[in-house]
């Protein structure tokens, strides 16, 4: 990854978004070549020079230190997130902290038993999955929210299921997830992300390739430099055995394996969807899988 063109993506961006009035700032006389804010209200929102906020977006970040990242941060109003991929990426630049970088790794892509466990004790739908969407394990009913992936998984292709994979190049997403657009800008903000925070994950890389060149959607998602920490939200599917599902879903950290969430999904009882989910939990006593003949691949 070229880190300064990251660096210089996201900070261009990051100004693009926003107005000198919605900075809290009278806007600097002369014309207008760019829409948001120029790099000299930027640089005087944050008390520095514009030569200097101009090399920090060049990827230049040598001398530049956390308190003018904080400033240049707090110019551009960043939430949290977006604050904390600012250091990531500067850190990626840094020769110090390339010394001392991680070295290359694989992504956790197995169950461990005793997760296993943990897992299906839950009497809710829920999975783990590492930085990239790769579901990782589930319980039943979390493999059952998504026949889809028992589809994919019993055809072995070696790859595990991949939210974005599925959203972007499967073309049954678009009818399961109600708010699919929605649902992969998320992903895509959580996979960026995730690739700003972790520079040794080579196959988070490799999806991010096959993304870029299989989805042009993905590359003009991934050209906005939205990162997105997705933590609680609702999700609403529509499964093709019970039809439309709300759930709100809550993600944990998985201790002893930073990358790796739990993600748990709750439901109102007495809803609809707790209705549905009795079915699903019927049906899959009754056949041992949720996958239907309508969750096989079109033209297959």
């Amino acid at each position: 990854m070229d880190h300064q063109a990251e660096l210089r993506g996201f900070l261009t961006t990051r100004r693009a978004r926003i107005s000198p009035e919605e900075a809290g700032m009278t806007p600097f006389p002369g014309i207008r070549r760019v829409p948001g804010m120029r790099r000299e209200e930027v640089a005087y929102l944050a008390g520095i020079s514009v030569d200097y906020y101009t090399r920090l977006e060049r990827g230049r970040v040598a001398g530049i230190s956390d308190e003018v990242l904080d400033a240049v941060s707090r110019a551009l109003r960043l939430d949290n997130v977006e604050h904390d991929h600012l250091f990531a990426l500067v850190r990626a630049l840094r020769p110090a902290d390339a010394r001392t970088a991680r070295p290359t790794r694989r992504a956790v892509t197995e169950p461990d038993v005793l997760l296993q466990r943990v897992l299906d004790a839950i009497d809710a739908p829920a999975a783990v999955q590492n930085a990239r969407l790769d579901i990782v394990a589930a319980n039943r009913l979390g493999w059952a929210l998504y026949p889809h992936a028992e589809q994919w998984l019993a055809r072995g292709e070696g790859k595990p299921f991949n939210h974005l994979r599925f959203q972007l190049l499967d073309p049954r997403a678009q009818d399961f997830y109600q708010d699919w657009e929605l649902a992969v800008r998320n992903s895509v903000a959580v996979l960026r992300e995730a690739a700003g925070r972790d520079r040794a994950d080579e196959e988070l890389f490799a999806l991010i390739g096959e993304l870029s060149a299989k989805s042009k959607l993905f590359r003009t998602l991934w050209a906005s430099h939205d990162v997105l920490r997705y933590r609680r939200g609702p999700k609403r599917y529509r499964h093709p055995l019970v039809g439309e599902l709300v759930f709100e879903s809550q993600t944990f950290a998985v201790g002893g394996a930073e990358e790796l969430s739990l993600v748990v999904y709750t439901v109102e009882p007495g809803s609809p969807t707790a209705d549905a989910l009795e079915i699903l939990g019927t049906w899959l006593a009754e056949h041992g899988s949720a996958e239907t003949p309508s969750a096989a691949p079109r033209g297959d």
